[in-house]
């Protein structure tokens, strides 16, 4: 395949020419492609391919809520060519059966895949590294969600093997005992009172924490969601990495009058300020990452009192979207999201091949139509979940996504010679396996 003209996110224009799974050039002027295999993308943005480092696309244990196959379609739809999943399903990866049984569904994903260990009391650490796991992680060092928090003890010996074995560890920093109790004793029941609990310092004190143990073992440590700019500091101060996610960029505290229980994810939003000093810190190159922490739940189970329904939104399928939106009006460069969303975390997690619009890298790309914004519907979304706490915002989506050469999703907007030698009809995607990461 060539695509002819098309612009990077640095401005060039350029032609890059792809020969089965790879990148065989990029330059002016190239020749090599069938007439049958060229696009013209001329006025369109040519993106490397999303790396979304926390998913939670729910099996095995929770396929009504989401599959690997609704999940990846909606990553493929946003422009996310890997996804990382994160091991609190049912049962929870802390072992070889569980990592084994989740790799076999996983064969049903359209997109590239890693997939994370977990740490609790009963897990089997020589199983899981004797498994091609991608990192270690989403490991809760306070209690998050009842079933996946670990002591500090156990934290340090986890951490401690993942050193060794040369695996990051990504963490989830909340600690509980800063938690404001006297919130959940008042019996609030207001969208609020769940941010009101889980205050902001509990961020940054489990982040300095995560890192104190992190340098001590020699691990690599990195911090999923950070929701503050005060947890995104400590994490810079001690030369671990970060993500952010689009909702703790997007919305705030203010937004939840509106949203109601589908407002609540873990950690909680935060007030309009801090919401404002994390979107700086992501301008300013201090956010290594923007993950969705795409954790889908049905509209019946999040319609519920606020410390009953489940936390997690939907996400992946807009992350991108969302920023390239937010790039053509000027807040973000392009060259910073394809940094947030695709070289840093190809850095960070040691994926080589992947990240760059580059020769010999993976052929996992996205062209976008940067002036073509459309509002975002949860009914147009192709995750399970059929909401989205983004409703009525504006984003930028995809016309073609490209995983490893091939198409995967193709929007019927986007012209092309011969629809049928791309892969999928009109407006749908491949079914095309996605790939594990690490083998």
């Amino acid at each position: 395949m060539l695509i002819r003209n098309a612009t990077l996110a640095d401005g060039r224009s350029v032609d890059v020419r792809i020969e089965g799974e790879r990148i065989a050039a990029v330059g002016s002027r190239l020749s090599g492609g069938r007439e049958d295999e060229e696009i013209d993308a001329t006025g369109r943005l040519l993106l490397p391919g999303a790396i979304d480092v926390h998913v939670h696309f729910r099996e095995p244990g929770f396929p009504h809520k989401e599959t690997w196959k609704t999940g990846s379609r909606s990553a493929a739809a946003g422009g996310v060519t890997t996804v990382v999943d994160q091991p609190n399903t049912d049962p929870p990866t802390i072992d070889g059966p569980s990592f084994d049984e989740k790799a076999a569904l996983a064969e049903e994903s359209c997109v590239d895949y890693g997939i994370n260990g977990g740490v609790t009391e009963e897990w089997e650490p020589d199983e899981l590294f004797d498994r091609p796991i991608f990192a270690l992680g989403e490991v809760f060092l306070a209690d998050s969600t009842g079933e996946m928090g670990i002591g500090t003890g156990l934290f340090e010996r986890a951490v401690e093997r993942a050193a060794e074995a040369g695996v990051v560890v990504t963490v989830h920093a909340e600690d509980a005992t800063r938690f404001s109790e006297p919130v959940r004793e008042r019996a609030r029941d207001d969208p609020d009172a769940w941010s009101a609990y889980r205050t902001a310092e509990a961020e940054a004190a489990a982040v300095e924490r995560a890192c104190e143990v992190g340098e001590r073992s020699d691990a690599e440590v990195h911090i999923a969601h950070t929701s503050t700019p005060e947890g995104i500091d400590a994490a810079k101060r001690a030369g671990a990495t970060c993500e952010v996610t689009p909702h703790h960029l997007f919305l705030s505290r203010e937004d939840l009058d509106e949203l109601g229980t589908f407002g609540r994810m873990n950690p909680p939003l935060r007030s309009e300020d801090r919401r404002r000093g994390v979107l700086e810190r992501v301008r300013d190159g201090r956010v290594d990452v923007v993950a969705t922490d795409h954790a889908p739940h049905t509209r019946e189970e999040k319609d519920a009192g606020i410390w009953d329904a489940p936390s997690g939104v939907p996400g992946v399928e807009t992350m991108l979207p969302l920023l390239l939106a937010e790039a053509g009006r000027g807040s973000l460069s392009y060259e910073r999201v394809r940094d947030l969303t695709a070289a840093n975390p190809a850095r960070i997690f040691d994926l080589p091949r992947k990240g760059r619009v580059a020769t010999d890298h993976d052929a996992d790309l996205v062209l976008v139509d940067p002036e073509a914004t459309r509002e975002i519907r949860g009914a147009d979304l192709r995750s399970k979940a059929g909401w989205t706490p983004f409703e009525g915002r504006t984003g930028v989506f995809p016309e073609l996504t490209m995983v490893r050469g091939n198409v995967v999703y193709l929007a019927e907007t986007l012209r092309v010679p011969d629809r049928e030698s791309m892969g999928p009809e009109s407006g749908g995607f491949d079914e095309h396996a996605g790939r594990n990461v690490r083998e």
